[in-house]
């Protein structure tokens, strides 16, 4: 819960920086002006997180819509993600090696404070509304990200040491910095597409107020009801190692006792939530095209149905009913509706207007703001300062802060920055190699930032 009082935004800024936003290409990711533009989304991100965890006025989501901003967020998004596809890999490819992995991170990070504003508006009624057209589009990333996470899970290179393991010094210390920064991608990945679930799950909450062609992507387009069971069978935010369970629980794991493996988490709690919603609505039975392959697979939920589920989610019991009736019918014959669908057009139009460009564009991005001069890192480093409240950030965090080596509750910070915590004087020492470059900028850009307030 956040402290009473903890502010980020005014209002009054929250719009001017609501109205500000606009669409960038993909030749101006990373330049000063998209970066000046993150810096207002992630203000903007923080206040809307801090109004909705201390159930405050969300100033910030009626700023949005007021200045029809919805569909410039979701350009943004989908921006985001095909420079990382496309732009981010032939970086990889050409062995780049930046004097610092600042900039690019800032990117790779930049997409998941884009859908966690997204994630946060979204939970209102308003906010999908105004996404208008574009929903498709969103619809759509959900999608990719859900098939995304399965897909991994069902690799043959299992990927559970790396995610349990987190910033771990030892796995990273011969690493290179890019591929430091492809391990720090899948991480932030696997989080996106959590959020992803979230938001799909408020999309199907409101699919009353949204036009039918939307409703139509979600169960025969996409056939979600389907990814969705195989999200219930094959949960990525679940895992084992070493007779030991971990589960994804408030943005990081945490192991869990054998005797609460049964309780139910908030990423589970919106899967369950989201096929009440796709399976039980009266006008989504009547739209979704069942066949005998859909109906077997449907019905694998009902294994998972128990007492302890249907004790913490009582509603759930509906479905149980629903399922044994769906078990006893044939499905009915296929529909021949005829219906002009809206497509997704945003994320065409980003790959068609730079198709055959991407080895070029990384080229001219790697000589340019993507290897800035140690000059343009320390602005970069004052103006990143700048973003983050840190009391406020602080303020947010319902467990106390980590060690940055051993993962330890930590009660000691980096004196100069502010930044990095650690348990003992140890771990700061061992963490010192890796933490003094970003450090020595953090610390010299807050010395000028000081020293300009006291000459003003």
């Amino acid at each position: 819960m956040a402290k009473e009082g903890t502010q980020v935004l005014l209002p009054v800024e929250a719009d001017a920086f609501a109205e500000s936003l606009r669409c960038f290409t993909l030749q101006d990711v990373g330049n000063p002006q998209w970066s000046r533009q993150h810096e207002s989304l992630e203000k903007l991100n923080i206040q809307a997180v801090v109004n909705a965890s201390a159930q405050e006025d969300e100033f910030v989501k009626d700023c949005l819509i007021t200045h029809d901003k919805i569909r410039v967020l979701v350009h943004d998004l989908l921006l985001t993600e095909v420079w990382k596809q496309k732009v981010f890999s032939e970086l990889i490819d050409m062995d780049f090696n930046p004097k610092s992995t600042f900039p690019i991170y800032l990117i790779l990070y930049h997409e998941g404070t884009v859908i966690n504003l997204l994630e946060t508006t979204f939970f209102y009624k308003e906010t999908a509304e105004a996404a208008e057209d574009c929903i498709m589009d969103l619809l759509d990333y959900c999608y990719r990200k859900l098939t995304e996470i399965v897909a991994r899970v069902e690799e043959e290179g299992d990927d559970t040491d790396e995610l349990l393991n987190g910033n771990d010094v030892a796995s990273t210390a011969s690493s290179s910095s890019m591929e430091e920064l492809e391990r720090q991608d899948r991480k932030l990945t696997f989080e996106i597409s959590v959020r992803a679930l979230t938001l799909l799950r408020y999309i199907t909450d409101h699919l009353d107020s949204l036009p039918l062609s939307v409703m139509t992507r979600i169960l025969n387009t996409l056939d979600i009801p389907i990814l969705l069971v195989q999200l219930v069978e094959m949960p990525p935010w679940s895992r084992s190692k070493a007779g030991k369970q971990y589960k994804f629980i408030d943005n990081k794991w945490q192991e869990v006792d054998f005797d609460d493996s049964w309780k139910i988490t908030k990423i589970e709690g919106q899967i369950w939530i989201a096929l009440f919603n796709l399976l039980m609505t009266p006008a989504c039975q009547q739209k979704y095209d069942m066949n005998s392959y859909k109906k077997n697979t449907i019905l694998k939920l009902r294994s998972f149905l128990t007492e302890p589920m249907l004790d913490q989610i009582p509603v759930l019991g509906e479905m149980q009913r629903f399922l044994e009736h769906l078990s006893m019918m044939d499905p009915p014959p296929p529909k021949k509706d005829v219906l002009l669908e809206q497509v997704p057009e945003i994320r065409e139009g980003i790959l068609k207007s730079n198709e055959g460009n991407w080895a070029k564009l990384a080229k001219k991005q790697a000589k340019t703001f993507l290897n800035p001069s140690e000059s343009d890192l320390r602005t970069m480093a004052k103006r990143w300062a700048d973003t983050y409240n840190f009391d406020v950030i602080e303020g947010l965090l319902s467990d106390p802060p980590k060690c940055a080596v051993c993962g330890e509750a930590a009660s000691k910070r980096c004196s100069r920055c502010q930044n990095e915590w650690y348990c003992r004087r140890e771990c700061q020492v061992q963490h010192w190699s890796k933490h003094k470059k970003a450090c020595d900028l953090m610390n010299e850009a807050t010395q000028k930032l000081k020293q300009a307030q006291t000459e003003s």
